[in-house]
């Protein structure tokens, strides 16, 4: 039974304590949070330890692995001090909204050999991962495009979007590292355009965009297509479609059931999406601490690793840069 604490109280926070407690293969450690009524109000509900600061989670005996759910900017620095104590992790993306931070981090953490998987939850959805299986089982023929469709069914509070670190880094980097997962190969060059359509003047204050795309080639031509937008008034619009000269293969979006009305006015009248992530990967959520136990019991290889986070964030620089200086950017001047 793998003992795992969780810091961070918050909303992805309380979610990963909860799935940890009902994991049959794990125990939740305990918790603890900065803002101490959020992990009070955790550890009351679910009869776990509340730790008084993080130094006394990650130096616990009682503990024996940890959940990074805390705001980014703390997270490089708790990944370093849980290589220093020993203690396998699980991390909520991205790693640091600095490139150059993540590149600190990377030293410090060389060669240690300690287990740190990246939350890119969307890696374990069902449906993403059977396109996936389905190209490499050969079933759409030589892969061409991947086209990924990622919308927020509405915008986030500004006080999120101030400290988020623009749409790149924080919504589209889901994206970046689903593409990298569908197509198989890296990614060489990007272009990336940005709209200020949802929510002009707020994402005029902040020097970010609310809709946005992105088109990205691989060496060997491969294309992977990403359109997002920060409200879709119909719901969370997640959708993976990969195209080969044999066939497509798409996971489609999830609604709240699958029921469907026709009548002599319409066809296929259904109901609404999902409203948001935790809805929406449910299952993914789950198979990721799956994933994450099974690596520091068994010692599986890890699905996503820290170097799949700094990736991920240098196609998010790479984007940022194509936009602010209209013209494709090569990975390579980024990385």
């Amino acid at each position: 039974m793998l003992k795992i604490a969780v810091l961070g109280c918050g909303r992805i926070g309380r979610m990963h304590a909860e799935n940890i407690a009902r994991h049959p293969r794990a125990k939740l450690a305990g918790v603890f949070d900065v803002y101490q009524p959020a992990a009070i109000e955790v550890a009351t509900k679910l009869g776990v330890t509340r730790f008084e600061t993080a130094e006394e989670l990650l130096t616990s005996k009682d503990v024996d692995a940890i959940l990074i759910a805390t705001s980014t900017p703390t997270h490089a620095d708790y990944i370093e001090q849980a290589v220093a104590h020993g203690k396998p992790m699980l991390c909520e993306k991205p790693i640091d909204l600095s490139l150059a931070r993540v590149d600190a981090c990377a030293k410090v953490i060389a060669g240690k050999n300690i287990p740190i998987m990246l939350g890119f939850v969307r890696r374990f959805d069902p449906g993403h991962r059977a396109v996936r299986k389905a190209i490499e089982a050969g079933k759409i023929g030589n892969l061409h495009q991947v086209t990924i469709v990622s919308r927020d069914p509405g915008l986030a509070p500004e006080a999120y979007i101030a400290e988020s670190g623009g749409i790149f880094r924080d919504m589209t980097i889901h994206d970046f590292d689903m593409a990298r997962y569908i197509l198989g190969e890296e990614v060489t060059e990007v272009t990336a355009v940005g709209s200020r359509l949802v929510a002009p003047a707020l994402m005029e204050k902040f020097a970010d965009y609310d809709t946005i795309s992105v088109t990205m080639v691989t060496a060997s031509g491969k294309q992977a297509i990403i359109t997002n937008s920060r409200r879709a008034v119909y719901g969370y619009d997640q959708r993976v479609e990969a195209l080969g000269d044999a066939g497509m293969a798409v996971s489609e979006n999830h609604r709240v059931h699958n029921m469907q009305l026709h009548s002599a006015d319409f066809t296929a009248q259904g109901a609404p999406l999902q409203n948001f992530f935790i809805e929406r990967y449910v299952e993914a959520f789950a198979a990721e601490i799956d994933s994450f136990v099974d690596a520091v019991e068994k010692g599986t290889p890890l699905e996503v690793d820290f170097e799949d986070g700094r990736k991920a964030l240098i196609l998010a620089e790479a984007a940022i840069r194509s936009l602010a200086e209209r013209r494709t950017v090569a990975v390579s001047e980024v990385a």
